[in-house]
């Protein structure tokens, strides 16, 4: 695999992607507005002084960051082979001499890279104001710890990386940007799910458990690129959209 050629895929999606300036605009601004919103109620909770609600609330909150890595690649994942197909420029992609799996890594990073410097950005954003809210409530920084080291390293890129390879395969698939993103946004559930037990009571956002989470995401992945390597036909994509 040539990597130069991988990143030359990357480069067309992101000059594409910069013509766009409602993917881009959302891409920023929906994490950045839940950041608001959980920097609010974080606020609210510690002028209070409760300090139990705090410890309760602060990891379920970080928890959302990588819910919004799973989230923010569906756009662009699933723009990739369908957007370029309507502005016509995805046949000669397609007949170029690059092996799918270049074209398949280039276009992953393209989504991938956004994708996390958007969820980074948003999550910088929360520990530091979290810090400044709640200093006087616990008597030290919250931030960082390894809950939240687990979830942005571990989890988030994992999760990206899950989105994209579903919206690859679905895009690859659909003839219709919003048919593919609609799809695409099912890649939330599974992260939601684990959101929803935590808050359960079924399970808690401790390393240990953050850790186990993150290996069977990891095991899903190394399944879905397989599938995605397989499902991707670049010869029936060039034939059956003409």
């Amino acid at each position: 695999m040539r990597l130069s050629k991988s990143w030359d895929v990357t480069s067309k999606d992101f000059r594409m992607f910069l013509r766009k300036k409602n993917v881009i605009t959302s891409m920023l601004a929906f994490p950045l507005v839940i950041t608001f919103l959980l920097s609010y109620v974080v606020g609210f909770v510690a002028g209070r002084s409760a300090v139990a609600g705090l410890l309760a609330l602060l990891p379920s909150f970080t928890f959302y960051y990588a819910i919004i890595a799973a989230l923010l690649p569906t756009t662009i994942a699933s723009y990739s082979l369908v957007g370029e197909k309507m502005e016509k420029s995805l046949e000669p992609l397609l007949a170029t001499p690059m092996t799918d799996d270049e074209i398949l890594l280039g276009k992953g990073m393209a989504a991938f890279l956004p994708a996390m410097l958007a969820t980074y950005l948003g999550a910088s954003i929360f520990m530091v104001s979290t810090d400044l809210l709640t200093r006087g409530a616990f008597g030290y920084y919250y931030f960082p710890n390894l809950g939240a080291g687990a979830i942005l390293l571990l989890l988030a890129p994992l999760s990206a990386v899950m989105s994209i390879e579903v919206n690859v395969m679905i895009s690859s698939r659909v003839s219709d940007v919003r048919v593919g993103q609609q799809l695409g946004f099912l890649t939330v559930f599974p992260m939601g799910a684990v959101y929803l037990a935590g808050e359960l009571g079924l399970i808690s956002f401790d390393v240990i458990t953050l850790s186990v989470v993150s290996g069977i995401l990891l095991m899903v992945d190394v399944f879905l690129l397989f599938v995605t390597r397989t499902t991707f036909r670049r010869d029936e994509i060039l034939t059956r959209w003409r």
